[in-house]
Parts: structure tokens; C-alpha cells; sequence
């Protein structure tokens, strides 16, 4: 990223010619950029006004929780509200910084009583991981023509469609694995012992087939984001690909299932939803941490 500067700098990339060009500001811009077109176009620029795209969002506000979790003092009828809208005029809004380190604070209380035995400077990193996802999936979760009304202990939930539950998810995953590792036992060769006989054994079982389609859907998922606009599309599916896997974890006896062919397939299941909640966190801009 590059930002504008009265001081001398090194040398900067060309700018300018971008395939396509998207302009992320809220909906009341609108008219502004429409403006910014409409120039371009005036000055013979119709190729770039063209490839020129206003990306625009509904308002960011704040619930009236949130508010008073960030220390900022509300009228009683703006308690009443199911969002406050962010006014500088007002003097009602919240520094990026400031939200980042409540996150960070919030996060930090749940790990730190989760994990007593691990260093300070350790759960301060997955406190920070935890807060990353909890901002960035509350943020993408609704659809651009929404209000989001940000509240702070909605987006940091462990339970419900949020970003620490879809790590909550992956992590859950990789600790099935991890498991098998400490009852001595090593992870399958799944290319030698799921052959395609095998494969299709297991996939007899309709739960099991409608369960790998639901974990293999990433890819449409992101073409749809990508025709639609709408990143809401990734992070929706991320939620139900970490449902699907709950379910799954609670139903099967992964680890401990007695059929050696079925217990490397559910293994093999594992293992796919691990890498694809890893793979769709990563395009939301969501880390998985070693530990919640």
C-alpha cells in the first residue's frame, strides 16, 4: 500500500494501470463517485471510467453494547437504537486502534483462562489472531447493501457464525490428527490404503457423500463472491463448512472407529475439511492458530 506525502520517498510503482479498478467506500459516496466517472469521461478517459468500479458498502455503525463496552457515553435514546450511527460531528466513533486492542484485551481474558500453562507473550499472539478474525469475518459476513452494526462480543463468540468459530473448527481438526499421533499411531497413506474401490465403498453411505460435497463447494463458493461482488458469499460458506465438520466430529468416532477402511476415510475427511477451512479462512484474511 502507498500513501500520499509532502517528504522526498524512493522510487514508487506506476500507478495507473490497474485491469480493473475498485474504489471501496460506503454507499453515501456514491454520488461522489459517480462524479469521479463522469470526469474521467469528460477527459476522453471511457476505457478507464469503464474498468472503474465504485465498491460500495452499506454504513459501519456500532451496537449500543458495543459502545458502552468501548467506554463511549450514550443518550438514553440512543441506547433505544439498534446501532449507533459513527458521527465526528458528535463526537461518537472509535479509533481503529482502540477496537483492535479491545479485541486483543477481550481475546486474551478468554485464552488466558483457557491455557494457564502457557507463556504470556505466547497467548498474547493467538489473542491477536483471534481478534484479526473476529473484526475481519464480522465485517464480511453481510451482504454490501447492510448496515453492520459491529458489536464486540458478537464478533468474538466461539459459538455462532464468527470468525473464532470457524478457527475454533480448524483447529478442532488438527487436533483429531494430533491426537492419533499420541496413542502412538501414524497418520494413513491415504493415496495407498483409500483406493478408489475403497473410496467408493465408503461413499455408499449417502450421509458420507453429502458430507464431501458440502466440504468440496470452496471453489463455487468463490466464484460466486467474485460474479456477485459479495464477499459475504466466502464467509457464509466458511460458517457452514465449519457446521459440517461439527457435525461430523460429533457423530463419528473418528479415532477411535474399529473398521481400519472407515477410520481411514473418516480420517481422510478430516484432513480435507482441515485444508479447506484453512484454505477459505485464508481468503477472508482469517489465521488459524496452533491453539483457542
Amino acid at each position: 500500500m502507498w500513501a500520499s506525502t509532502d517528504q522526498p520517498s524512493g522510487a514508487s510503482p506506476q500507478f495507473g494501470r490497474g485491469s480493473q479498478v475498485y474504489n471501496v467506500i460506503d454507499t453515501r459516496q456514491s454520488y461522489l463517485q459517480d462524479v469521479v466517472v463522469a470526469g474521467l469521461r469528460a477527459l476522453g478517459y471511457d476505457e478507464q471510467a469503464d474498468r472503474s468500479t465504485h465498491f460500495n458498502y452499506e454504513m459501519v455503525a456500532l451496537s449500543p453494547r458495543c459502545c458502552a463496552d468501548l467506554g463511549i457515553p450514550l443518550s438514553e435514546e440512543d441506547r433505544k437504537r439498534p446501532y449507533v450511527e459513527v458521527s465526528g460531528r458528535k463526537g461518537l466513533g472509535v479509533k481503529a486502534d482502540d477496537l483492535i486492542d479491545s479485541l486483543i484485551a477481550k481475546a486474551l481474558e478468554e485464552v488466558a483462562s483457557r491455557n494457564t500453562d502457557v507463556p504470556a507473550e505466547q497467548n498474547r499472539a493467538v489473542a491477536t489472531q483471534i481478534a484479526t478474525a473476529a473484526l475481519r469475518y464480522f465485517l464480511l459476513k453481510f451482504t454490501r447493501n447492510t448496515v453492520i452494526a459491529f458489536d464486540l462480543q458478537e464478533a468474538l463468540a466461539f459459538v455462532g457464525e464468527t470468525g473464532p468459530y470457524v478457527q475454533y473448527t480448524a483447529v478442532r481438526a488438527s487436533k483429531v490428527l494430533k491426537k492419533l499421533e499420541e496413542r502412538g499411531e501414524k497418520l494413513p497413506d491415504f493415496s495407498a490404503e483409500l483406493t478408489p474401490d475403497a473410496l467408493a465403498r465408503q461413499l455408499q453411505f449417502e450421509d458420507f457423500w453429502q458430507i464431501l460435497l458440502a466440504a468440496s463447494k470452496a471453489d463455487s463458493a468463490l466464484a460466486s463472491a467474485l460474479a456477485a461482488g459479495e464477499p459475504s458469499h466466502v464467509a457464509r460458506y466458511a460458517f457452514q463448512l465449519a457446521q459440517t465438520f461439527s457435525n461430523f466430529y460429533e457423530k463419528y468416532p473418528i479415532i477411535h472407529e474399529e473398521n481400519r477402511e472407515k477410520k481411514v476415510f473418516l480420517l481422510w475427511m478430516t484432513d480435507f475439511f482441515r485444508r479447506q477451512l484453512e484454505r477459505v479462512a485464508g481468503v477472508l484474511g482469517i489465521p488459524i492458530p496452533p491453539y483457542m
